[in-house]
């Protein structure tokens, strides 16, 4: 649920406004007949997810595309606080004849949780931090959970995950090859091989150990820095069963970027440290895996001709290349160290 930036950037709109008037009227029509109160607001944030306001509260109200994510979402966030991790939001069951139903979508009633001013980001050392802190928190949560889940929750591959957008990447190379010179790409292709191999090699680490309920997506929109200052952990709908160095990898990867990929800083964070002393990890992190979504996603979007959409996805793979270059190099000489 992207509801941090959303809604502190979303316009204060009503129901009679842009080119979704006759959907969001009809929502708001089919919602004052299903819920026991006056509805006096209905905002946008996101497609499928609104704010709505009532005069004594508020609601997120989420879109799901079955029930059976809709109930596995509410029993989720139910067994999160049971266990003690109150960092999320929880389901409010408010409908006079549940489930709510419109427009073959499934919805249900979220917790709103007031944002803070200063948003979450990972630009701010303390934050990266304190986000990793969550997680970690999170993580000794679901360990507890993943026997009750375990045959509803789909078990994490990352290396399959991986070989799938490789192999999209490569599909959409006639299209990258217009704006990323021809050495770039083939280091990219390179980096991306030698994580592979080193992966398989210690397939143990992220198949075997310790398994938790990874969260499967830790872009920072999905921490919510609420207007007590508290932290908040948000949007569920990727979880699986796997170890705790998904969630840590994909984390390093968000990062790294604000961190001009300094392996030494990397290594300064205690929850890292240990990983790096791990050789599936080390080749794990030289997995170019936010180029190849980024790129992948602008192409499936049809949106590389947008000079605004498509000027990020070159300085990640463009302006960030010495950067990464000397992180790779650095991750190589960690491996040779620990095969010594």
């Amino acid at each position: 649920m992207e509801c941090q930036e959303a809604l502190t950037k979303a316009v204060n709109t009503t129901v009679n406004n842009g080119g979704d008037d006759l959907v969001q009227n009809r929502l708001l029509s089919y919602l004052q007949d299903q819920l026991p109160f006056k509805i006096e607001e209905l905002k946008p944030i996101r497609k499928k997810v609104y704010l709505l306001r009532t005069q004594e509260r508020a609601f997120v109200l989420k879109g799901f595309s079955s029930y059976h994510r809709l109930k596995l979402q509410e029993a989720f966030t139910s067994s999160l606080m049971n266990e003690g991790f109150a960092k999320t939001y929880i389901f409010y069951e408010v409908a006079k004849e549940p489930p709510l139903f419109f427009d073959r979508t499934y919805f249900g009633c979220l917790e709103y949780i007031p944002p803070s001013e200063e948003v979450f980001t990972y630009f701010l050392k303390s934050d990266r931090l304190e986000g990793l802190n969550l997680l970690k928190n999170f993580h000794d949560t679901t360990e507890k959970l993943v026997s009750r889940y375990q045959t509803v929750v789909p078990a994490y591959r990352q290396a399959d995950k991986w070989r799938e957008r490789a192999t999209l990447f490569l599909n959409n190379l006639p299209v990258i090859r217009y704006f990323v010179q021809k050495e770039i790409i083939n280091e990219l292709l390179a980096w991306a091989d030698w994580a592979l191999k080193g992966i398989e090699e210690d397939a143990w680490l992220f198949q075997y150990g310790r398994k938790v309920i990874l969260h499967g997506d830790v872009a920072h929109h999905n921490f919510l820095r609420a207007k007590d200052q508290s932290l908040y952990l948000l949007d569920f709908d990727l979880i699986a069963v796997g170890t705790p160095h998904s969630d840590y990898l994909q984390y390093a990867n968000r990062i790294l970027p604000f961190m001009k990929w300094s392996f030494d800083d990397l290594g300064k964070y205690s929850i890292f440290k240990s990983n790096l002393e791990e050789k599936g990890f080390l080749h794990a992190l030289a997995f170019p895996t936010d180029i190849f979504r980024e790129w992948n996603r602008v192409i499936r979007d049809r949106t590389y001709l947008d000079s605004v959409k498509i000027r990020p996805v070159l300085d990640l793979t463009v302006g960030q290349f010495a950067e990464r270059q000397r992180f790779i190099k650095a991750l190589k000489y960690a491996v040779n160290e620990i095969n010594k």
